[in-house]
């Protein structure tokens, strides 16, 4: 039997090798944006990096890379690189559209980029209509065995057309820790000794990797909404289930509260009995372009900010009462290049060997099924990911080894990447974090929740470097949003 080296050792000599950078780099040549839209302060560049950093002379790929410069240069400290999350969403907007507050803006350069394999970052591409697109990160919501082995047939079918498709060539290679090798190579190319990071959701782990395999050019970093220290494999998927089931009934008590304008229910246990018969309605006769599938998706999406409880109150009341939905509500899908269920496939699915067994995914079906009946069977449902070709490197795992320079902030009830998972991240990082937890809901705690306590720790942080001594309780701090009336 061949012997195969340790998986630290491995990852430790991926980081310290494979990644060396060159010895010299050209400065950036800062111009529009490509994809038009030009957002005031914005300016793009690009910067070459390996395809695969095993050859780090081998074949490149142009990264795409955004910049908005301090709002004032006499009180900037450095750049801070930002994240979206997704995997698989563009990156280039999200210095100007990222509600940071005037502190920051003023302090940092905010650079932001697509990730390989994403948009105008070498972007996939599967050949996949927009039925496919939509299937790829959502497939139907399995009521019986014998709709996961139909899943299964399609899930095979959309594997099998990436992997042969005119990008298939990228696909080994586009995984988070490539991207966080490119991170490095964008904190090189912009002249910076170390970079500070912001990132949500998916971005948590690609922060986490990234300060894991630099701890000594990570300057401030700040992790908002974790997944765990896996990443998001096949579990973080499924955990979703558990985020939706703890998050929906803050939903519940507001509709509840304003049962007069969306007649959902006058108690929080009426309101879910609503879910469960709209969703049952939906499974046999879709409406307005709304299948179940579709009604649970919508719903899960809505419940990741209080903000858009109004919006999904109204559209459950449209459906209870068989009224045409906004055109809004029906999925969107864009160009097939650089699109959202491609990159998400691409960064899934090279990160994580899946289950490959569709009993399996059968079995764990009707587990969260019936641990999780709200949404359980969706989230265990069977990926392409389960027909991928193996990733070819280990996963770098994720140690407290480095400075104390991670700050993790997470609300309590979090649908997406829920708490239990987050704490696991946190106890991998040991001394290195801190955590603040805000008692609210929603994905997405920073700027986007209302909770000033957790605000104010991540500004401190981010502006003055005030690293909290210990991890932190933010109370909650306000109710859910006023009615429509």
């Amino acid at each position: 039997m061949r012997k195969t080296m340790p998986i630290a050792l491995a990852v430790a000599v991926l980081a310290g090798v494979v990644t060396a950078a060159p010895a010299s780099a050209l400065p950036l040549r800062w111009g529009a944006c490509p994809g038009g839209g030009q957002l005031p302060g914005l300016q793009c560049s690009t910067v070459p990096v390996p395809l695969d950093y095993r050859d780090p002379d081998g074949r490149k790929i142009d990264l795409a890379v955004s910049r908005l410069s301090a709002a004032k240069p006499d009180k900037r400290r450095g750049v801070l690189l930002v994240n979206p999350g997704g995997p698989g969403l563009s990156g280039l907007r999200v210095p100007v559209v990222q509600p940071f507050p005037h502190a920051v803006r003023d302090s940092y350069d905010i650079v932001g980029f697509d990730p390989r394999g994403i948009g105008s970052s070498a972007g996939l591409t599967c050949g996949l209509d927009d039925a496919d697109k939509a299937a790829a990160a959502n497939p139907p919501y399995p009521h019986n065995p014998a709709e996961v082995a139909k899943s299964a047939e399609l899930a095979r079918r959309i594997a099998q057309q990436c992997t042969s498709s005119d990008t298939a060539d990228l696909l080994p290679f586009v995984t988070t820790a490539n991207t966080a090798r490119d991170m490095d190579r964008i904190r090189e190319a912009l002249g910076e000794k170390k970079v500070s990071y912001y990132g949500e959701s998916y971005g948590t782990y690609l922060g986490a990797v990234y300060t894991t395999l630099f701890p000594d050019r990570s300057d401030r970093v700040v992790l908002d909404s974790s997944l765990p220290p896996e990443g998001y494999d096949v579990e973080a998927l499924r955990a979703q289930a558990f985020g939706f089931q703890t998050r929906f009934p803050d939903f519940a008590s507001f509709a509840a509260k304003h049962e007069q304008d969306y007649h959902l229910g006058a108690t929080s246990a009426a309101v879910t009995a609503k879910y469960y018969q709209l969703a049952d309605r939906l499974d046999r006769t879709p409406e307005s372009g709304f299948d179940g599938t579709a009604f649970r998706g919508f719903t899960s999406g809505e419940l990741r900010n209080d903000a858009s409880f109004k919006e999904l109150a109204a559209y459950w009341h449209l459906l209870d009462t068989h009224q045409p939905l906004p055109a809004a509500a029906a999925p969107k899908t864009d160009g097939d290049r650089g699109s959202f269920p491609v990159g998400y496939l691409g960064v899934l699915c090279g990160d994580s060997r899946w289950p490959t067994s569709v009993r399996t995914y059968q079995r764990n079906v009707e587990i969260d099924r019936a641990r999780y009946p709200m949404y359980g069977a969706y989230t265990a449902n069977i990926r392409a990911c389960a027909y991928w070709p193996a990733p070819v490197e280990p996963k770098v795992p994720i140690t407290g080894t480095g400075p104390a320079d991670v700050l993790m902030v997470q609300n309590l009830r979090d649908p997406a990447t829920p708490l239990p998972g987050a704490l696991r991240t946190r106890g991998a990082l040991g001394s290195r974090a801190r955590m603040v937890v805000a008692d609210q809901g929603g994905h997405v705690a920073y700027g986007a929740g209302a909770n000033q306590c957790l605000n104010d720790a991540a500004t401190a942080y981010l502006v003055d470097g005030n690293f909290p001594a210990r991890d932190r309780f933010c109370p909650a701090e306000r109710s859910f949003p006023a009615s429509r009336r």
